[in-house]
C-alpha cells in the first residue's frame, strides 16, 4: 500500500506528574496530493485517556495535530516507561469523498460517520505505543535504584537529563550515589553536576575504564580537556573498557567545545570502539547537526559502518530520521562526485552551502585528490579557492599533487605547487611526486618539479597505486 502519511512520533510520549493532567502533541503530515486523509484515533484505555480531536480530515499535503491528555492520576504508573496495557490505534485513509473545506467543528462527525459506512473502507493502520516519562518518574526510578526504568526513560527522553535545573541535577546525583551503575547512566546522559573534587579517582570511573580526560569530555569541561591534553597527562587516544576515546564521549553528548579541543589537539576523528561507531555515528544518531559539521570540516569519514549492523553515519541518520544530517552528509558525497564529473556549477552551489569539501571515499580519496588525477584545473583551483587541503593524504598516502603527477596535467601540477603543495610529500611507501615523474617519462612535469625544489635523491620504494582512480 502507497504511505499515507508522516507523523512527527511513532511512540506516545507523556510526561507524567501525579494528579495532574499530562499532554503531548503529535503532528501528522499527509503524504497524499489527489484527496484529504481522514484519520480516527482510538484507546485501549479510554478511562484514562482524552483526544482532541479523536478524528479529523487532512488536506492533501498538509500537517495536522492532535493532542493526547492522560487524566489526573493518583498513582504512579504500575509499570514504566513502557505501559503494555495502553494502547492506540490510529486509523487513516484516503477520503476523496470528502471535503477538507467544511467547517472544521464537523470534520469529526463526518469522519466517524464515514469510516462506519459500508462497505467498510480499505485503511492504513498505525499501532502508537504509550511510554511515561519525564523528571517525576526518573526520580522515583532513581530512588528505587530500578536501572532498566532509568534507562528506558533517559532513552526515550534524550533531553530529560541534559535540562534538568541546577538544583534538581545535584539533587537527583545525591540520591543516586547509592547505586553506582545508575550514576553513570545519569552522566552518560547528560547530567551536569559539579562532582569536581571527587571525580577523577571516583571507583566508578575506574570501573569503566574512564581516565581524567574521559570524564572531562562526558562533563563537557572544555578547559579541563585542554589542561590535561596541553600537560600530557591523557593521550587524546586512551580507551574505555568499551573502546571509546574521549572523543567518542564529547561527540554522543554534543559537547562541541570539548570534542573541538580534542580535534584540535590530533584526536583521531575516525577513530572506532568495540562496537565499531565512530565520533561522527554517535553525534549522526543523535541529530547533532553542529557537532557533525565540526567533524566532517576535520575530515571525519561518514561511511565507516559499525559491527552490529555494518550501518554508516548516513545510515544511522537516515534510519532515525534525522533528514537535515542526512543533507548534511550526503553533500559531502555530492561535492565528490560533482569534482569527479567536472560539474562546476553543481560543485560552487554545493560549497557556498557549506558542504564538506574534504569528504573522503573509502579510499581516502578527497574531491581534490579526483580533479587532481583527472586534470581538471578548473575544478582544482576552485577546490582550493574554497579551502580545500592540498596536502590531504589518501588510504596509500598519496596527496592531491601525487595523483595530479600521475594523471600528466602540467597546469593542474602547477595551481597545487603555487598554493603550497609539498613537493617532497611521500605515501607510506616513500613515493615522491617526482619519483612518479620520472618513472611515467613525464619530463616537463619532472622539471617544474625540481625547479621547485623536488629533492631528486629523495628514493622511491614503490610504483604508485594504478590509474584505477579514474
Amino acid at each position: 500500500m502507497e504511505k499515507l502519511l508522516q507523523l512527527s512520533d511513532h511512540e506516545i510520549l507523556i510526561d507524567f506528574a501525579l494528579s495532574c493532567k499530562c499532554r503531548t502533541t503529535i503532528r501528522i503530515k499527509s503524504l497524499i496530493s489527489t484527496a484529504p486523509l481522514a484519520f480516527k484515533l482510538q484507546t485501549s484505555s479510554p478511562h484514562k485517556f482524552l483526544v482532541n480531536p479523536p478524528s479529523g480530515l487532512v488536506p492533501p499535503l498538509s500537517s495536522a495535530a492532535f493532542q493526547v491528555v492522560l487524566k489526573p492520576q493518583p498513582h504512579l504508573p504500575p509499570t514504566f516507561p513502557r505501559s503494555p496495557s495502553d494502547r492506540f490505534l490510529l486509523k487513516t485513509a484516503a477520503a476523496p469523498d470528502l471535503s477538507s473545506d467544511s467547517p472544521e467543528s464537523t470534520h469529526s462527525e463526518l469522519v466517524n460517520q464515514w469510516f462506519a459506512s459500508s462497505p467498510p473502507r480499505p485503511t492504513h493502520d498505525v499501532k502508537l505505543k504509550v511510554y511515561f516519562v519525564g523528571p517525576f518518574l526518573l526520580t522515583h526510578a532513581v530512588a528505587a535504584g530500578d536501572f532498566e526504568a532509568v534507562r528506558g526513560i533517559v532513552k526515550r527522553q534524550r533531553s530529560v537529563v541534559p535540562e534538568l535545573p541546577p538544583g534538581e541535577a545535584e539533587s537527583l546525583y545525591r540520591v543516586a550515589t547509592q547505586h553506582p551503575d545508575i550514576v553513570g547512566l545519569l552522566l552518560e546522559a547528560g547530567l551536569r553536576v559539579d562532582v569536581r573534587g571527587e571525580v577523577y579517582d571516583d571507583v566508578r570511573w575506574a570501573s569503566k575504564g574512564w581516565t581524567g580526560l574521559h570524564v572531562a569530555a562526558a562533563f563537557d569541561r572544555a578547559e579541563e580537556v585542554e589542561k590535561l591534553v596541553n600537560d600530557e597527562r591523557e593521550g587524546v587516544e586512551c580507551r574505555d573498557n568499551e573502546g571509546r576515546t574521549p572523543l567518542h564521549l564529547a561527540a554522543g553528548k554534543g559537547h562541541l567545545r570539548s570534542a573541538m579541543v580534542l580535534v584540535s589537539a590530533g584526536a583521531n576523528v575516525d577513530a572506532r570502539s568495540k562496537d565499531g561507531r565512530t565520533a561522527l555515528y554517535r553525534a549522526a544518531a543523535n541529530g547533532d547537526r553542529p557537532v557533525v559539521e565540526m567533524l566532517l570540516g576535520a575530515g571525519a569519514d561518514p561511511t565507516i559502518g559499525d559491527v552490529d549492523h555494518c550501518r554508516s553515519a548516513i545510515g544511522v541518520a537516515r534510519d532515525k530520521g534525522h533528514k537535515d544530517i542526512v543533507q548534511v552528509l550526503e553533500r559531502g558525497e555530492a561535492v565528490l562526485h560533482a569534482a569527479r564529473r567536472g560539474e562546476l556549477d553543481a560543485l560552487e552551489s554545493l560549497l557556498e552551502k557549506g558542504a564538506n569539501m574534504n569528504f573522503c571515499d573509502q579510499h581516502g580519496l578527497t574531491a581534490l585528490h579526483v580533479a587532481a588525477i583527472k586534470g581538471n584545473k578548473d575544478v582544482v583551483m576552485m577546490l582550493v579557492e574554497f579551502g580545500a587541503s592540498v596536502e590531504w593524504q589518501d588510504a596509500e598516502g598519496h596527496t592531491p599533487l601525487h595523483l595530479a603527477v600521475e594523471g600528466g596535467s602540467i597546469e593542474t601540477v602547477e595551481v597545487l605547487i603555487c598554493r603550497g603543495a609539498n613537493v617532497n610529500a611521500r605515501t607510506k611507501k616513500g613515493t615522491t611526486p617526482l619519483s612518479i615523474s620520472k618513472l611515467m617519462e613525464y619530463e616537463d612535469i619532472t622539471k617544474i618539479l625540481m625547479d621547485k625544489g623536488a629533492d631528486s635523491l629523495v628514493p622511491s620504494t614503490t610504483f604508485p597505486s594504478p590509474l584505477i582512480r579514474k
